[in-house]
C-alpha cells in the first residue's frame, strides 16, 4: 500500500500537473523522467525537448515538442509586436472564487508559457467570466467530477456546433483522467498499466506529482525493473524540495530496492532547516532494514556502521527484536559465537520461537544438542522450521559418543515427538542409541520404524541387519539382504564369515608400544598392543597427565577419609604412578565437592582412569558425571571411540570396528594408526578395494605398517579365489 502525502497544488487544481519534467543539471535542462518510461514502453514514449522553466523543469501542455514539430510556415509565426492569444478562462474563474493561491499559480503558469504576457495589476479585479456554462465546467473540474465535465462539453457542442472548449480545460481534463487511471491501476496492482499510462502522460512525472512518481517506481520494482525504480526515486531526490516527500521517498525506496541502490540514494541526503541531516529520524529503521536484508542474503556485506547502530539499540532500548536481527545476521554468516550471544540476549528480554530456534541452531553447531533440545522443546510446534530444528537437535543428541545419559522424562518426550513428526533420522539414532546401551530389541524396533517412514534409508537398514545378525536371526538378516541386493555392499557382506585376527604389527597410539610379531608379515592384531608395563593399553596418555610429585600416594588408604580437594590431588598422583583403579576411587570422592571446577576435574580424571584400565563403558559413564569443557568432551569422545574400535577389532567384530571409526571420523581427523586399523578391518571383511585405498593413503605418510598392509591385500587377493 502506497503512503499518501499531500501533492503540491498547481495551476489552480490540487494534484494537477501542467508540465513535462526536465532535470536541471548545472543550469542546463536534460531529458526528464519520461526517458525511463520510454525505455520501458518505447512505443508509448513522448520525446522531450529543452523547452520549459529552467528552475522547475516544467514544460507546459499544448506546446509541441521540438522533436515532433514540423517546420512552421511564416503564417504560423506570430509577429514580434502581435500580442499572444492567452486563454485566461482559468484565471478569471479562480479570481471569481477568491482563491489567491490557485490564482497566483495560474499567473506563474501563463508567464512561463507566454513570456510577453502581462498579468492584470489587480487579479481579483478581473471581471467574472461571462460564460456561465464554462464557469460551471470549471466548477465540476475543480470538484473532480470529470465525467460530468465531458458530458457538459458534449451537450454544449450538440447545442452549439461551433463552440470549442478552452484547450487548457481539455488538457487539464486529459491529465486528471490519466492520473485517475494510473492510481486505480496502481491500487489494483496492475503494474504494466501504471507504466503505460505514465508513458503516455509524461506531464504527470514531475515534483508536483510525487505520489504518481512513487507509484511508477513501485510498478517498475514489482515488474523486476529495479534499475528503473531507482531512477524514479533518484529523480525525486535530485530535483524535488519537499522535506516530507523526500523522507517518504527514501522510506519507500528502502522497502523495495536492494541494499546497494539505497546506499546510492542516501548519498543525496541534504541538511534540513535545523542543520541535521534530513534522514536522521529514520536512520534506526534503515539500519534495522539493512541488517534484516543481510539476514536474507549471506553474501551481502552490510556496512559495520549499521550493525553498530542496531547493537546500540539493543543496549539503549533493550528490544528483543533488535537482538534477534543481529543473531540471525551472524548465524547466516556462520559467526556462531556472536549469533549465540545475541540469541541469548533476545531470550533474556523475551523468550520466543525465533530466539529459541536460533539459539538451538548455534548449540547444535557447537555440539551441545542436549541444551538445544531443552531450549527448543517448548517451541517445537511453533513452525515447520522450529520442528525441523528440534528434530535435528534430538538426532544429534542421540548420536553423541559416548552416549549421553538422559533421564526417562527426556527420552520419553523425544520418543513422542519423533513418532508425532515421523522423523526417520531421529528414529535411526534411537536405534544406535539403544544398541550402545545394550538394548538390541529396542534397537530393532527403532530401525524398523525408521524404515517404515523412509524405506530407502540405508543406515537404518544396515542397523537393522546388523542387530538381527548379532541376535542370531539368520532368516531376518537374509530378508534384509535380499531387499537391499545391489544397493548396499556392506549389507550384502554382512553374513560373510569374519576371518580371525592373526598376530601382526600395528602402530600403537601415543604412550603405547606394539609387541614384536611372532610371524613376520602376518596381519596385525590390536590385541597384541600392550603398554610397556604389560597392562592393557587403550588410549593415549592425556595432556593432563604430566609428571607430579608422587610422595604421599604410595601408601594405600581409604579415599573416603579425604576431603574432595585432597582426593582429587591423590587421584592425579595415583594416575602418575599408573594405579588407575585406585585413582578412579579417589576421583569418585572428589566428585562430591561443592565447587563445580573440582567436580569437572574429578569426572575428567575418573574417565581417563577407567580408559587406562580398559573399562570403556565405565569411562563413558564417568564422563557424564559433570559438565566438561568443549575441548575435554572432544578429547574423551575421541579416546572412548578409539578404545571401542580397538576392542571390537580385538574381538573380531570388524563391522563394529568400522562403525566406531566412522563415528570417530565425524568428530576428529583420523590418526594414521587408526587408518591402518580401518584398512585391516576392511581386509578381514574381504573388502579388498576399500582396504587398498585406505592403506595407500596411510602409506603416503611414510607409515611402514600401511605399506605392509598393502602387501597383505595383494597376497589375500591372490589366495581369495582358491578359498
Amino acid at each position: 500500500m502506497l503512503m499518501k502525502f499531500p501533492v503540491i497544488a498547481f495551476a489552480g487544481v490540487t494534484a494537477t500537473v501542467i508540465g513535462i519534467a526536465g532535470i536541471a543539471d548545472g543550469g542546463h535542462l536534460r531529458k526528464g523522467l519520461g526517458d525511463l518510461i520510454a525505455s520501458a514502453a518505447p512505443e508509448l514514449a513522448i520525446p522531450f525537448s529543452d523547452a520549459g522553466d529552467s528552475k522547475t523543469g516544467v514544460r507546459e501542455p499544448g506546446s509541441r515538442d521540438v522533436a515532433q514539430a514540423e517546420t512552421p510556415s511564416e503564417a504560423e509565426i506570430p509577429p514580434a509586436d502581435k500580442p499572444p492569444a492567452v486563454d485566461e478562462s482559468a484565471l478569471r474563474y479562480f479570481a471569481s472564487q477568491g482563491d489567491t493561491a490557485r490564482l497566483q499559480a495560474e499567473i506563474s503558469r501563463l508567464r512561463a508559457l507566454y513570456p510577453n504576457w502581462t498579468p492584470p495589476e489587480d487579479p481579483l479585479a478581473v471581471p467574472r467570466n461571462k460564460d456561465v456554462q464554462l464557469e460551471s465546467m470549471w466548477q465540476l473540474y475543480s470538484e473532480g467530477r470529470y465525467a460530468e465535465v465531458r458530458k457538459a462539453i458534449a451537450d454544449r457542442q450538440t447545442k452549439e456546433p461551433g463552440w470549442q472548449p478552452p484547450a487548457d480545460l481539455l488538457e487539464r481534463l486529459d491529465v486528471a483522467e490519466a492520473r485517475a487511471r494510473l492510481i486505480n491501476a496502481s491500487d489494483l496492482k496492475q503494474y504494466e498499466t501504471v507504466i503505460q499510462v505514465g508513458a503516455s502522460t509524461p506531464i504527470l512525472l514531475t515534483c508536483s506529482e510525487v505520489d504518481v512518481l512513487w507509484r511508477v517506481a513501485e510498478a517498475f520494482s514489482e515488474t523486476k525493473r529495479q534499475g528503473r525504480a531507482r531512477d524514479a526515486y533518484l529523480y525525486i531526490l535530485r530535483n524535488c524540495d519537499s522535506e516530507p516527500e523526500r523522507l517518504a521517498t527514501l522510506q519507500k525506496a528502502a522497502a523495495l530496492l536492494p541494499y546497494a541502490m539505497v546506499q546510492e540514494l542516501l548519498s543525496y541526503e541534504r541538511p534540513n532547516a535545523s542543520g541535521t541531516l534530513e534522514f536522521e529520524s529514520i536512520r534506526d529503521d534503515l539500519a534495522r532494514r539493512f541488517v534484516a536484508e543481510g539476514e536474507g542474503d549471506a553474501t551481502l556485506a552490510v556496512d559495520p556502521k549499521y550493525l553498530q547502530r542496531v547493537e546500540r539499540l539493543v543496549e539503549t532500548q533493550a528490544t528483543a527484536s533488535d537482538a534477534l536481527l543481529l543473531g540471525w545476521y551472524h548465524l547466516r554468516r556462520k559467526n556462531m559465537s556472536a549469533a549465540e550471544q545475541w540469541f541469548r540476549r533476545a531470550r533474556d528480554k523475551q523468550d520466543s520461537a525465533s530466539a529459541s530456534q536460533g539459539l538451538a541452531l548455534t548449540l547444535i553447531d557447537r555440539k551441545a544438542p542436549e541444551e538445544a533440545e531443552k531450549v527448543l522443546y517448548p517451541w517445537r510446534d511453533a513452525s515447520a522450521d522450529a520442528r525441523a530444528t528440534y528434530m535435528a537437535a534430538t538426532a544429534n543428541l542421540l548420536a553423541i559418543e559416548p552416549p549421553v545419559v538422559l533421564t526417562g522424562e527426556v527420552l520419553q518426550r523425544i520418543a513422542q515427538e519423533t513418532v508425532k513428526a515421523r522423523d526417520p533420522a531421529t528414529a535411526q539414532q534411537f536405534g544406535w542409541y539403544a544398541r550402545a546401551l545394550g538394548q538390541p530389541q529396542t534397537a530393532l524396533q527403532w530401525f524398523s520404524t525408521a524404515l517404515r517412514w523412509k524405506p530407502d534409508d540405508e543406515p537404518s537398514a544396515y542397523g537393522l541387519a546388523l542387530t538381527r545378525h548379532q541376535l542370531g536371526d539368520t532368516a531376518g538378516t537374509a530378508d534384509i539382504q535380499r531387499l537391499w541386493a545391489g544397493r548396499s555392499e556392506r549389507i550384502a557382506r554382512l553374513a560373510e564369515p569374519e576371518k580371525p585376527a592373526a598376530p601382526g604389527p600395528l602402530p600403537a597410539p601415543p604412550g603405547q608400544v606394539a609387541q614384536p610379531n611372532a610371524v613376520e608379515g602376518s596381519q596385525p592384531a590390536v590385541s597384541a598392543i600392550r603398554r610397556q608395563d604389560g597392562s592393557p593399553a587403550r588410549v593415549a596418555t592425556s595432556p593432563r597427565q604430566v609428571v607430579r610429585r608422587t610422595i604421599g600416594c604410595r601408601e594405600t588408604l581409604d579415599p573416603t577419609r579425604l576431603s574432595p580437594q585432597s582426593a582429587l590431588a591423590r587421584g592425579w598422583c595415583l594416575m602418575d604412578m599408573n594405579r588407575p583403579l585406585e585413582a578412579a576411587e579417589a576421583f569418585e570422592v572428589a566428585l562430591r565437592a561443592p565447587a563445580s571446577a573440582v567436580r569437572e576435574d574429578a569426572a575428567y580424571g575418573q574417565s581417563l582412569a577407567y580408559l587406562r584400565a580398559g573399562l570403556t563403558s565405565k569411562a563413558a559413564v564417568a564422563a557424564t558425571k559433570s559438565p566438561q569443557s568443549r575441548a575435554r568432551v572432544a578429547e574423551l569422545q575421541t579416546a572412548i571411540l578409539a578404545d571401542r574400535a580397538i576392542a571390537a577389532f580385538d574381538a573380531g567384530r570388524y563391522r563394529e570396528t568400522l562403525i566406531f571409526l566412522d563415528q570417530l571420523r565425524r568428530i576428529s581427523t583420523e590418526r594414521t594408526d587408526l587408518m591402518v586399523l580401518r584398512g585391516y578391518a576392511y581386509l578381514n571383511l574381504n573388502r579388498f578395494a576399500e582396504a587398498k585405498r585406505i592403506f595407500e593413503a596411510a602409506a603416503a605418510t611414510g607409515n611402514p605398517d600401511a605399506r605392509r598392509g598393502l602387501a597383505d591385500v595383494t597376497r589375500e587377493q591372490e589366495v581369495w579365489p582358491n578359498k
